[in-house]
């Protein structure tokens, strides 16, 4: 059996590594003309600090999309009709969680777990305990271990604008995940800002990407964003 368990669970790892499911909360808000006829377009050029090769890889993703949806990146010398812009942030929330080590069942985390009922057994949150069972009396203190646990919060934003002045397209994508590599999750969002382009304007959005590690496919599935 506990050669079986070490198999099972090596099964689960090898799965989660093939394929990871990106959740998203876009919101787009467009007035975009039903006739225009030329999309051709050029980025506008990161300010300062936010001139990077990572910057500039998330662009290629960007035009990627934007291929798929009949637009073409102005060649040198050429006038472009649109500007694209991007921008992107990743902001760390680190959260303390308290972990206890319970001699008799094992581990168990947060507030509320390990109560009992009334009677001879009480049920808790790993299984069935003794009504008089004491971990103090039997086996020592419980083992208690303050650990931090990192959830990233990030933001992509992406509008289009026409050369002459007029606001066209303007996305917010928004994820939060303890996926600590940025480059790992933003094919994900960007996906996400262009699925169903241009959609209604300023209805929110949940977005789930699921991103094939191995063949670099992805599928989504889309429902609208309930709120309260």
């Amino acid at each position: 059996m506990k050669y079986l368990a070490i198999l099972a669970t090596a099964a689960v790892v090898l799965l989660s590594g093939c394929a990871t499911t990106i959740r998203s909360d876009v919101t787009a808000f467009n007035a975009w003309p039903a006739d225009i006829q030329d999309k051709s377009y050029a980025f506008e050029a990161p300010q300062g600090a936010d001139d990077t090769l990572e910057y500039r890889s998330y662009q290629v993703l960007v035009s990627n999309e934007l291929g798929k949806l009949g637009f073409r990146q102005a060649s040198d010398g050429q006038q472009p009709k649109l500007l694209v812009s991007m921008k992107f942030s990743t902001i760390d929330h680190a959260v303390r969680v308290l972990e206890a080590d319970d001699p008799f069942m094992g581990p168990y985390w947060g507030h509320g777990y390990g109560r009992y009922g009334w009677g001879g057994w009480g049920y808790s949150r790993w299984g069935y305990r003794p009504y008089f069972y004491d971990p103090f009396r039997y086996y020592g203190p419980l083992v208690v271990e303050e650990r931090v646990k990192h959830e990233y919060q990030r933001q992509l934003r992406v509008t289009i604008n026409g050369t002459d002045g007029r606001k066209l397209y303007d996305v917010t994508v928004q994820n939060t995940s303890r996926v600590q590599a940025t480059p790992h999750v933003m094919p994900a969002l960007v996906q996400s800002a262009f699925t169903g382009f241009p959609g209604q304007s300023g209805v929110p959005r949940r977005i789930d990407i699921t991103l094939d590690q191995k063949t670099g496919s992805a599928d989504q599935a889309e429902a609208p964003l309930k709120r309260g």
